[in-house]
């Protein structure tokens, strides 16, 4: 009896063995699984979104919006938050501490103050592109030349702020190197940038502005009436550089790199500015 009593004994602890071995085995195996798909989620995921910070003249808003969404093409994990306004009010944001990465202004000025006060790399400073500088007008109005600009029916013209807007400082370049500025000079209607200098014309504001060639281009409600003798104002060129203190200087060297390229050129080129020389 006690014979039979320890066989059944040792086939009960037997098979108790064996259904620990399996759970152990189950459980060794979930857990390798858990394992492995912990370590692929933490795969997907490791791209980082990185944004770059971009304070660039509001002459490129159009522009910008294609170029960001082919720049995302190629580069999926960089997103950019861009910062618009006139090269002057940008330049001022930046020496205050505003970050950014990347600096495009309308005008050499603007950068040169950057380079001066130590924020730029006068090496990095590079041409992104040219434009032209335009009169436009009112739907109707008729303006044969400059000259026309000193008619008792041309009561308001806009332009930029010369102080802090490069398209501005053009168009007063134009005024005064064609001996006009004196006799216009009671019918100006300075704009913070641009973009507002358009904006007068085309809500009546104003009949006439001084405004980009690349502002201008598909814009239906105004006319390019004239556009002003290169002769008459300084290069209009809008150089680009990397700042500095940049927290995303790789990223921000490729979206400059990508800019300059032939497919950045391209899509610049179609909204109306030019190659640099």
């Amino acid at each position: 009896m006690k014979k039979k009593f320890g066989v059944l004994s040792l086939a009960l602890c037997l098979m108790l063995g064996a259904v620990g071995c399996s759970n152990s085995g189950s459980s060794s195996s979930s857990n390798s699984s858990s394992g492995a798909s912990s370590d692929a989620s933490s795969s997907k995921s490791s791209g980082k979104e990185i944004e770059l910070k971009i304070s660039e003249a509001a002459s490129l808003q159009e522009a910008m919006v294609e170029i960001e969404k082919e720049f995302k093409q190629v580069n999926p994990d960089v997103k950019l938050t861009v910062n618009l306004g006139s090269s002057g009010t940008l330049m001022q944001q930046i020496q205050e501490g505003a970050e950014c990465d990347v600096f495009i202004s309308a005008g050499a000025k603007q950068m040169d103050a950057l380079v001066e006060d130590g924020t730029i790399n006068k090496d990095d400073v590079k041409t992104l592109l040219i434009n032209d500088l335009v009169l436009v007008a009112a739907k109707g109005e008729k303006i044969d030349s400059l000259d026309d600009l000193k008619s008792d029916s041309i009561t308001k013209i806009a332009i930029g702020d010369p102080e802090s807007v490069p398209a501005g400082k053009y168009a007063k370049e134009v005024l005064d190197n064609t001996k006009l500025y004196d006799a216009v000079q009671s019918k100006l209607v300075l704009g913070k940038d641009v973009k507002q200098v358009l904006s007068y014309v085309q809500q009546g504001a104003a009949q006439v502005g001084f405004v980009y060639l690349s502002d201008a281009h598909g814009v239906d409600d105004v006319d390019v009436v004239l556009t002003t003798d290169e002769d008459t104002h300084s290069e209009i060129a809008y150089p680009i550089a990397v700042l500095k203190d940049s927290k995303q200087s790789d990223a921000a060297k490729q979206f400059e790199d990508f800019l300059l390229s032939d497919a950045g050129q391209a899509i610049l080129e179609k909204y109306g500015f030019k190659k640099a020389k």
